[in-house]
């Protein structure tokens, strides 16, 4: 069964307008270079054909896979969440048990993911951790390090 990825509309359209790019400038792109490397000669010894064909694969395993998340999208309405316990979409302000540190996440499907924006996924380690979690309860994330304690402080949409 193919798993589920809740967006937003706005990042279901990002995802949309970015998949249309791939699929007409990409396999455009990717089909010249094929072509050019193709006419400089013997194909057995043409690394630069093999580096085109490379890239053309790439470019159609990127394309099946957003494909495969827009086909089992689910578009959430933030104005329905309930901010009862820590859900997708959901902003969560969590304080790190061992230095005190107070940071704000929302809390996004993997295509919405973006660190510098502070959205973190619900698939992550992190998201996993803080999933269903009410205000003032512990989640404990799992590092490389060792395990990480945060107390969720204040959740809203």
């Amino acid at each position: 069964m193919a798993e589920i990825s809740y967006m937003t509309q706005e990042g279901y359209d990002k995802v949309m307008a970015e998949l249309d790019l791939l699929k007409t400038e990409g396999r455009r792109e990717a089909a010249a270079a094929i072509a050019e490397a193709r006419e400089k000669g013997d194909l057995s010894e043409n690394a630069e054909y093999d580096a085109a064909k490379d890239a053309q694969g790439m470019l159609e395993m990127k394309i099946s896979q957003m494909d495969k998340a827009l086909a089992n999208a689910r578009i959430l309405d933030s104005s329905e969440l309930d901010t009862s316990k820590v859900t997708v979409l959901c902003n969560v302000r969590i304080k790190n048990k061992s230095n005190g540190k107070e940071v704000t996440y929302k809390l996004t499907s993997e295509t919405e993911a973006d660190i510098k924006q502070k959205k973190i996924s619900v698939n992550s380690p992190f998201g996993k951790g803080l999933l269903g979690k009410a205000v003032g309860e512990i989640a404990i994330i799992e590092t490389p390090r060792g395990n990480l304690e945060f107390e969720v402080m204040h959740i809203s949409v």
